[in-house]
C-alpha cells in the first residue's frame, strides 16, 4: 500500500504530492503535516517519485511513475481527488495562457490568491479512472514564494472537509466566482453535460 490513510468512512478523498522531479520539495510536507477530515477518510500520497521529471500530460506518466497513484484511485474509488504541483515564476504566463488548451490539449490555469494555479488533472487520469460526478483539481504553488505555499496549504484543508464536488463549488463561487466558472466550463469540456452544468451555475450564483 503506496498510501496513508486518515480518518474513516465516506466519502474518500485521494490527495497526491512530490508527482515528478523535484516537486517533493514545495509540496510534500503539506500532506505530510494534514490532519483527517471531520468526516469520511483521506488517503494521502505525500511523495510519488523524486526521479526525473515527466509531465502527467504524457500519458505513459501513470503506467509507469505514477502507477501508485492509479493503484490508489483503482483500491479507493475516491470521490475527490487533488494533485498538488509547483511551478517556476517563469512559467506563469504558459500556464495561464488562453491558448493552452489549443497549444497543450488542457485547459489554462486559473490564478487563485498568491500566485497559487487551480485546474484540472490530465485527461487521461481524469477520464479513464473517475466518473462524471467526481472533483479532480490540481493545486500549483509558485516556487520559492512563502505566501504561495501557505494560501494553498489553507485551501488543501478545505478541499480535504469538502464532502462532494458540489460543497466545493459553492466555496469557490463564494470566493472566487469567476474561476468557479472556469471549473464547471473545463468539467463540461471534460464530459459535455450541459444541462447539468446550466442546472449548477444557477444553483451557485444565487
Amino acid at each position: 500500500m503506496t498510501y496513508r490513510t486518515l480518518g474513516n468512512g465516506e466519502p474518500v478523498r485521494l490527495f497526491v504530492a512530490g508527482l515528478h522531479g523535484s516537486e517533493w520539495k514545495d509540496t510534500s510536507d503539506i500532506l505530510e503535516n494534514i490532519r483527517a477530515p471531520k468526516e469520511g477518510t483521506l488517503a494521502v500520497i505525500p511523495v510519488v517519485s523524486k526521479g526525473n521529471y515527466v509531465s502527467t500530460l504524457d500519458d505513459t506518466y501513470f503506467t509507469d511513475i505514477g502507477q501508485p497513484i492509479i493503484e490508489a484511485v483503482e483500491e479507493l474509488h475516491p470521490c475527490i481527488y487533488i494533485e498538488l504541483h509547483s511551478y517556476s515564476a517563469k512559467n506563469l504566463a504558459a500556464l495561464t495562457d488562453p491558448d493552452r488548451l489549443r497549444i497543450s490539449g488542457v485547459p489554462p490555469f486559473s490564478r487563485l490568491d498568491h500566485a497559487v494555479l487551480l485546474g484540472s488533472v490530465a485527461p487521461f487520469i481524469r477520464r479513464k479512472y473517475f466518473p462524471p460526478q467526481a472533483l479532480c483539481l490540481t493545486f500549483e504553488i509558485q516556487k520559492d514564494n512563502s505566501f504561495s505555499k501557505q494560501h494553498a496549504t489553507e485551501l488543501v484543508r478545505i478541499v480535504k472537509e469538502c464532502t462532494s464536488k458540489e460543497k466545493f463549488i459553492r466555496f469557490m463561487f463564494r470566493r472566487y466566482p469567476k474561476q468557479a466558472e472556469n471549473v464547471i466550463r473545463d468539467y463540461r469540456n471534460f464530459y459535455g453535460l450541459q444541462e447539468e452544468l446550466e442546472t449548477l451555475m444557477k444553483e451557485f450564483q444565487k
